[in-house]
């Protein structure tokens, strides 16, 4: 896969953007600047910690499945995919503007990366 499909699929699956609070300093509630600059450690503990302990959210899903494709673990982020997709549909910002979860997690599975064993 070229860094270029690489790049793409992880564009759509970075879900809930940072945004300036009101003292003006950025947040991350679910890592997705720092996913998409490969600083994956703290945010796959976090969201991993926040998964197991029910946290099922689509940005927790997302996310999780982003970190899982840059590990190379394509059963993984198809699970999360899956399980996206099993919840309702709700709109979502993204590091790229506005998307459709389903949107989100469709692309995901039919990205390179993931459809090869789907």
């Amino acid at each position: 896969m070229s860094k270029r499909m690489l790049a793409a699929a992880l564009a759509l699956s970075l879900a809930a953007p940072a945004v300036a609070g009101v003292t003006g300093v950025v947040e991350d509630p679910y890592g997705a600047m720092s996913v998409a600059k490969g600083r994956l450690t703290k945010v796959d503990q976090k969201l991993s910690t926040a998964f197991k302990q029910g946290d099922h959210c689509p940005e927790v899903l997302l996310n999780l499945a982003a970190i899982r494709l840059q590990q190379q673990d394509r059963a993984g982020a198809r699970e999360l995919y899956r399980l996206v997709l099993a919840q309702p549909n709700v709109d979502m910002a993204t590091l790229r503007g506005s998307a459709w979860s389903h949107e989100i997690a469709r692309r995901g599975l039919a990205s390179e990366m993931v459809a090869a064993n789907w």
